[in-house]
């Protein structure tokens, strides 16, 4: 009988398929189902060791478990190595295994587990000794008589020395000559004010690390004043023992790093002066004022250029003079030269000290409006500024009266 509608079909029974299964097939796919899963406890047990390992591994490193090279003395011959800024107690006793200072990196930082002085230890560079054992090169190392004295340039200050009565003042020069001095088996040893200065008129620019931007205008100044301003107001951390060139040339390229921070190159886009010429400016500023009168005196330089009017800074007479006065003669005034503002328009043909990162900005952003005079009238360095010639005069009058110069 035809059943069309499905009333006499069972709903559990799928007739598209048989009823009975191929015991092969079934077979095969029960090993196959048997492979799977046993793969699948190896891939399990794999990993469960490997993390079982690792974990102990891990704990024997934690707690010290296990054996690590150390010498057993103070050290042999001299040793100089460099911490840099920011790094970790881990990363100060690779650097000391690299140098041959302890036998393992390990040493060092089971050492300094017993000294808590060991996290604080400075960016710089520390006269050591080859093969110490971890504990006596932590304790050498949080010695303040191990690390070399940084190089600390104030704004203002000049390449070379200057003379004030019975005084010098010492320049970058004689700085860097002081933080050069190394002790080698005993004996001190350090370069000369006369051979950095040497090495600075005589070597190629490139080879100082003069950067990009100002390549041109030292190439054309004088030797003795090319370096000028290049290295800006800091510290400046000088590796001794090294060569005249090389110890210049970590200085200047440590100063272009922080010149960029300061905005040059990068600030100056819109300033309508080129890099170098911003980087005289404040020098300029840096000179002739106090911080809180720097964008003041910036606008000055600029309304006075713009003009153009000569600048006539005593600053820049008294820097070729190698004089620390404030004023100068009649005398100097009128005598010719490319550092003579007075006479010769324009902007010096270099910076005549080092830079702050303040007076760079005040360079690059000045205050606005129409001065174009200003003179020292308070005791505390306080400049007082005008817009017109009598306004100048009546304030010059009252600061020589008042005793401030």
């Amino acid at each position: 009988m035809s059943d069309d509608l499905g009333l006499f079909t069972d709903p559990d029974v799928d007739e598209r398929r048989p009823v009975k299964r191929d015991r092969r097939e079934s077979s095969a796919r029960d090993k196959a189902k048997k492979r799977k899963k046993t793969v699948l406890w190896l891939v399990v047990a794999l990993v469960l060791s490997v993390g079982l390992g690792g974990a102990y591994y891990g704990y024997r490193e934690l707690r010290g478990i296990g054996s690590f090279d150390d010498y057993a003395g103070s050290g042999e011959a001299d040793a100089i190595v460099e911490v840099q800024d920011g790094e970790v107690v881990s990363q100060i006793a690779s650097t000391l295994y690299d140098n041959g200072v302890v036998a393992s990196a390990r040493a060092f930082i089971e050492a300094a587990k017993t000294d808590q002085r060991a996290t604080t230890i400075q960016p710089g560079f520390y006269l050591m000794k080859t093969k110490m054992s971890g504990a006596q090169a932590v304790a050498k190392m949080v010695d303040p008589k191990t690390l070399v004295p940084a190089v600390q340039i104030v704004g203002g200050l000049k390449l070379t020395d200057i003379k004030v009565g019975d005084k010098v003042v010492k320049g970058i020069y004689s700085q860097l000559a002081d933080a050069s001095c190394t002790a080698k088996d005993g004996v001190k040893k350090c370069l000369t004010f006369d051979e950095i200065k040497a090495a600075a008129e005589q070597t190629d620019p490139v080879a100082l690390g003069v950067p990009d931007w100002a390549l041109a205008d030292v190439k054309r100044a004088e030797p003795e004043y090319r370096l000028e301003g290049l290295i800006m107001r800091g510290v400046y951390q000088v590796k001794p023992g090294v060569s005249a060139v090389e110890l210049i040339r970590s200085v200047v390229v440590a100063s272009a790093q922080k010149l960029a921070g300061a905005g040059i190159p990068g600030g100056t886009v819109n300033t309508g002066f080129r890099p170098y010429e911003i980087l005289v400016i404040s020098s300029l500023i840096e000179k002739e004022a106090i911080e809180k009168d720097f964008t003041k005196v910036s606008q000055v330089i600029y309304n006075r250029l713009k003009k153009p009017m000569p600048l006539q800074f005593d600053s820049t007479i008294n820097y070729k003079n190698n004089q620390p006065h404030i004023r100068t003669s009649d005398a100097d005034r009128d005598r010719p030269g490319p550092y003579n503002t007075y006479l010769t328009p324009g902007l010096t043909p270099t910076p005549i000290g080092s830079p702050s990162q303040q007076a760079i900005a005040a360079a690059m952003r000045p205050e606005g409006g129409d001065i174009l005079y200003f003179v020292k009238c308070q005791k505390d360095g306080t400049s007082c500024f005008a817009t017109t010639r009598e306004e100048h005069d009546a304030n010059d009058e009252k600061a020589r009266r008042e005793g401030v110069y």
